[in-house]
């Protein structure tokens, strides 16, 4: 594809974005430009290409989003490529190899990982986080990145674009860059990090549990198998050596039910962990029926 095509179908698809025509339409011209082959940096920079497609990957509609960061994951693997057969080729120049020497091993960009993969971090995998037009933005993406990585043996592709897909359904749930937003990916991160819970990133990773629900996850469902067992044993265990009855119920109207909204909920506490730890608070919406327990 050269500079004049490339032109063309970029213009047609800015065109097309600008008049809301129909997804399958923008998605159409999208698999276009993705089957065929991938443009230069050079190309990308003259036309800006790298920019339009780059945006669409926050798209409202997710398969636009989907598509977006197929082809922005292909144009960049083959801009890699192309700077480090450059590279490759400089260093040869400057140091040539002794005879017999095997030749440089490709890109490992899209290959399982091979290192240590408890030490894996994006620095250490050199992966470059401009991937969202936003400072902080692309820094939680290298905080998920650092997560999902953590023990797996999953290409830096791979990782990379599950940690965009997962900060960006955070960037949209939680209505942009909020403390909600931060909070929530200093959660999954730690939950990630869990040596214990292993098996969530790989979950996570394989598409088991998508994006969407992931960002949305509660501390309880983000825990392990044998965690939440765990916590229930010890739990009931307290709640039986207590033997304290339960007191009187209140109600509340600084308690707000997360089912239907309403500020009518009465609640109780108990002391169901150590001493140190802050009591249990048993509440039921009086408005719904629902029932919740927080320490």
């Amino acid at each position: 594809m050269d500079h004049r095509e490339l032109t063309k179908r970029i213009e047609k698809l800015s065109k097309a974005i600008a008049s809301n025509e129909p997804t399958d339409t923008i998605i159409d011209l999208l698999e276009l430009l993705k089957n065929d082959a991938a443009p230069t940096e050079e190309q990308l920079r003259s036309t800006k290409a790298g920019v339009t497609i780059g945006k669409l990957r926050s798209h409202s509609d997710k398969a636009i989003g989907r598509a977006a960061m197929e082809i922005v994951h292909k144009w960049r693997k083959k801009v890699d490529a192309a700077k480090d057969a450059k590279k490759k080729k400089l260093d040869m120049r400057n140091s040539p190899a002794p005879v017999g020497s095997p030749a440089p091993a490709p890109s490992s960009y899209s290959k399982p990982y091979q290192g240590d993969s408890t030490k894996r971090h994006f620095k250490v995998d050199k992966v470059d986080l401009a991937r969202t037009g936003s400072q902080s933005r692309d820094n939680s993406v290298g905080l998920l990145y650092n997560g999902l990585a953590f023990r797996s043996t999953a290409s830096i592709e791979e990782v990379v674009a599950r940690a965009v897909e997962v900060e960006n359904e955070a960037f949209k749930k939680f209505n942009g860059e909020n403390d909600k937003y931060r909070a929530k990916l200093r959660s999954l991160f730690t939950s990630l990090k869990r040596k214990d819970n292993r098996e969530l990133g790989r979950r996570v990773l394989s598409g088991d549990i998508p994006a969407s629900k992931f960002v949305v996850m509660s501390d309880q469902e983000l825990s392990s198998e044998e965690q939440r067992k765990k916590d229930q044993e010890f739990e009931k265990e307290n709640m039986m050596k207590a033997q304290v009855p339960m007191a009187e119920r209140s109600i509340s109207d600084a308690l707000q039910c997360g089912k239907c909204g309403q500020k009518k909920v009465s609640y109780t506490q108990a002391q169901t962990r150590s001493a140190d730890e802050p009591m249990t608070t048993f509440c039921e919406c009086m408005s719904c029926g629902n029932r919740w327990k927080f320490s």
